[in-house]
């Protein structure tokens, strides 16, 4: 495996690589992907390696994902909660002996194994907006071994990995010409991240794609993130377009990626606390925002729904949608979170 210039690296937002790095990370995760279908195993990879996981939030995928794809290339994980040692604080939010800083948390964990991943978000910061990925960027400062983000409010970059990973499995290394239509759409919870949108659209705008975000207009992005889309799809050969129709979205798209997301001026630090009741009463204003078979038979007769799961079915999605002969690539996005992270690590972990 060539990846040179990634051994030893970070890996918190897809930003922080290029194209071709991101291109050697996914190469190494389908090469890995085919050999396990042919119950080859590369036990040898990281042989011996110890993985933390620190999981502030519940996790099924990202959990179970991490947990095998390390072992599968021979290394061990180690599931921590931080309720059952003591919680990291960051400088000035120390807790007598409820608490111990990250600096030192990170000096340890680096002592003892070959990576630490941390996933923290929503309720666990109080919605503070940036609050989580500071908390994971103050363990890479302080850490002697590889940060791997599982997700903060902002971003997902695990998640990127599947989703770009699985349109190439569908469509080749190039998405010119190939139209996914994004949208938010209604749930019943005002807790649901927004952060598998943003590295959604930015992974697959990396590959000329020409994406159709549909959301309401109370529904924004993250206006830099939203940019960084915009540089891309200039870059890569492909589009971005905003709309207030969910259907704007659907008609002849390739992929439907339909999820519910937070209203981020609903939220510190536009706001002083989390308004999650004017949430609820906004989403229910859009409550017709659903991926069913109506919207599903606008896009293309080969289409596909994705979304990051778990999804909220009735709401986000229709049982029809999601069971029927749609949903197919969205449990194949699912699978590769294994495949993705496994990539990921057999390329940064030393």
């Amino acid at each position: 495996m060539i990846t040179e210039g990634l051994k030893g690296r970070d890996f918190i937002t897809l930003r922080d690589f290029t194209r071709e790095e991101i291109d050697t990370m996914l190469d190494v995760a389908l090469q890995l992907k085919a050999d396990n279908t042919m119950r080859r195993r590369h036990m040898d990879i990281l042989p011996g390696r110890t993985l933390f996981m620190m999981f502030f939030n519940p996790s099924l995928r990202t959990r179970n994902s991490f947990e095998t794809g390390i072992f599968e290339l021979g290394g061990h994980a180690n599931f921590l909660v931080p309720e059952a040692t003591r919680l990291p604080t960051l400088e000035g939010e120390d807790q007598g002996y409820g608490s111990e800083r990250i600096s030192d948390v990170a000096r340890v964990l680096s002592r003892m194994g070959a990576c630490i991943a941390i996933r923290i978000l929503g309720d666990k910061v109080g919605w503070e907006y940036d609050k989580s990925l500071r908390i994971i960027k103050e363990f890479a400062k302080y850490a002697h071994v590889p940060v791997i983000n599982m997700e903060d409010n902002i971003y997902h970059p695990c998640q990127g990995m599947a989703d770009v990973m699985t349109l190439r499995e569908m469509f080749g290394r190039d998405l010119r010409g190939r139209k996914l239509g994004v949208t938010w759409s209604w749930g019943s919870s005002p807790k649901k991240p927004i952060a598998p949108h943003h590295d959604f659209m930015y992974a697959a705008s990396l590959y000329g794609a020409d994406i159709v975000f549909s959301r309401p207009p109370e529904m924004r992005i993250d206006p830099d993130i939203e940019q960084a889309i915009k540089a891309n799809v200039e870059a890569s050969g492909g589009s971005y377009r905003v709309s207030d129709r969910m259907e704007d979205a659907c008609e002849g798209a390739d992929i439907v990626y339909a999820k519910n997301y937070v209203a981020l001026d609903l939220l510190p630090p536009v706001t002083q606390k989390p308004e999650q009741d004017e949430m609820v009463k906004l989403f229910a204003k859009y409550k017709g925002w659903i991926a069913d078979e109506k919207r599903m038979n606008m896009a293309k007769p080969t289409a596909q729904y994705m979304h990051c799961l778990p999804c909220e079915r009735g709401a986000e999605v229709s049982d029809a949608v999601l069971d029927g002969k749609w949903g197919t690539a969205c449990y194949n996005e699912a699978e590769n979170r294994l495949h993705a992270q496994k990539g990921v690590m057999a390329c940064i972990i030393p």
